[in-house]
């Protein structure tokens, strides 16, 4: 979820403060929402070049087409960098361009998809006027870093001067991946924790279910999930599987913990000051070197919480992080497969024993293998695939319970129908468009615009 700088200015006097902060996420069943999330890549329609802040093919261009639908702009400086409006969430951008709909919290699946239709429609209205195309991938296809045109925000500068100091593909993560999440509440700490731990052990079946991301700089890159994999080298003082989530004591101080020892990139004051690499901790006792003698708000904690990248995020609400972003039914698909497993009790009970034996190897293991093997990918002796049925299964009844209907009467189920069809076959998107590349495509990579574009 892309934050903005906020009004909380509060000022920090203690850790208590920081887990209260998150302790007032907690909300009962009645009031949980799913927010969706989704990034696309865009790109000029004759040349599939990636676009440009500025020019008639640019970003700016389309933000500013984008208004007619209602939405205000968010400024930096003179530059329009996202946009908002009351009860719709904000469309946003990544660092290389992608556009982000973080959507706003709604009560069912049938409302989510109708607001990423909606979403779609009104990009692709402004886009085709202006000669864009968007394509739903995990990975650009056929850009090289080279080719990426920097978006002008202020804390992309300086994670962008950061990244290369502590992984070997930040810079990747960046401009070139695009992926879907999904946020969700919880009714308590023990509830939190639960569907956490369900949550990351579960999130590299997510991740072989939704891979898609085969091609790099156009050739096929060796991964099904390359997108996955440059996740692993981005940084892992703020990725990964969090070991320490499955441990006695886990809870909101713990993850506190977690935040508070992972270093910072910025802070914002009236623009963003690179605090790259430093403790959030020091700020805290006014020992900041990038801005001594002053202590931390809310806004700052707010900031910093959301730079670390785990595979599921906590805020005042969970984030479902593992996934390649893709074709618009696997939008609305996400939603529905964790609604399914975390929001139904009988669900998140059969979810936890399914997974509440797998240690902390098996678990690694399956993690760092899904980008290369997705489905194929093993743990505790049983494939990707065999566990992905039972998961489906799992929140197929947990939708069912639900019985949230539409106006013609269908439940959410429905919407795990193309998960359904890759858990069966045992062949993903990537899979299918290797074979495409090889058999149809005769190596033209550029064919893939055509297949896979919104």
């Amino acid at each position: 979820m892309t934050s903005f700088p906020t009004k909380e200015f509060t000022p920090v006097t203690g850790t208590d403060q920081l887990v209260a902060y998150i302790e007032e996420g907690c909300k009962p069943a009645e009031d949980w929402r799913i927010g969706t999330e989704h990034e696309k890549f865009l790109y000029c329609d004759e040349e599939l070049k990636a676009l440009s802040y500025d020019g008639e093919c640019g970003i700016r261009a389309l933000l500013e087409g984008l208004q007619r639908f209602g939405w205000q702009p968010v400024l930096e400086g003179e530059n329009i960098i996202a946009l908002t409006a009351p009860g719709k969430g904000s469309v946003t951008l990544e660092p290389g361009g992608q556009l982000e709909l973080s959507g706003a919290p709604l009560a069912t699946v049938h409302q989510t998809c109708s607001e990423v239709t909606v979403h779609r429609n009104q990009v692709k209205e402004v886009a085709e006027e202006l000669g864009m195309g968007l394509l739903g991938l995990g990975m650009t296809p056929n850009w090289g870093r080279e080719d990426i045109h920097w978006m002008p925000k202020g804390r992309y500068k300086i994670m962008r001067d950061y990244m290369p100091k502590v992984g070997g593909q930040g810079i990747d993560m960046m401009t070139r991946t695009c992926t879907v999440q999904v946020n969700l509440d919880f009714s308590s700490e023990a509830d939190m924790v639960k569907k956490m731990r369900v949550g990351i052990a579960l999130q590299p079946i997510a991740t072989a279910l939704w891979a898609n991301s085969p091609f790099t700089e156009g050739k096929p890159n060796g991964f099904l999930s390359k997108r996955a994999d440059i996740w692993q080298d981005t940084d892992n003082e703020r990725t990964g599987m969090m070991p320490f989530a499955f441990e006695d004591g886990m809870g909101f101080e713990r993850y506190v913990d977690y935040v508070l020892d992972t270093p910072m990139y910025f802070v914002y004051r009236d623009g963003y000051v690179d605090a790259s690499g430093q403790s959030f901790r020091d700020f805290m006792n006014g020992k900041l070197p990038a801005l001594p003698g002053q202590m931390p708000t809310l806004a700052d904690w707010e900031d910093h919480i959301s730079t670390v990248f785990p595979e599921v995020r906590l805020k005042r609400f969970l984030e479902m992080r593992g996934t390649d972003s893709g074709p618009w039914a696997r939008l609305c698909a996400l939603p529905a497969f964790w609604i399914g497993l975390l929001y139904d009790d009988q669900a998140l009970d059969a979810s936890w024993d399914l997974v509440k034996g797998w240690t902390t190897e098996q678990r690694e293991t399956l993690f760092r293998a899904v980008p290369k093997q997705a489905l194929k990918a093993e743990i505790a002796g049983r494939s990707a695939q065999e566990i992905a049925l039972d998961v489906l299964d799992i929140a197929r009844a947990g939708l069912s319970r639900r019985a949230v209907l539409d106006s013609a009467g269908n439940d959410e189920t429905g919407f795990l129908m193309p998960l359904q069809e890759i858990a069966v076959s045992g062949v993903t998107q990537a899979e299918e468009m290797l074979d495409a590349y090889r058999n149809q495509w005769d190596g033209d990579i550029t064919k893939i615009f055509e297949d896979y574009s919104y």
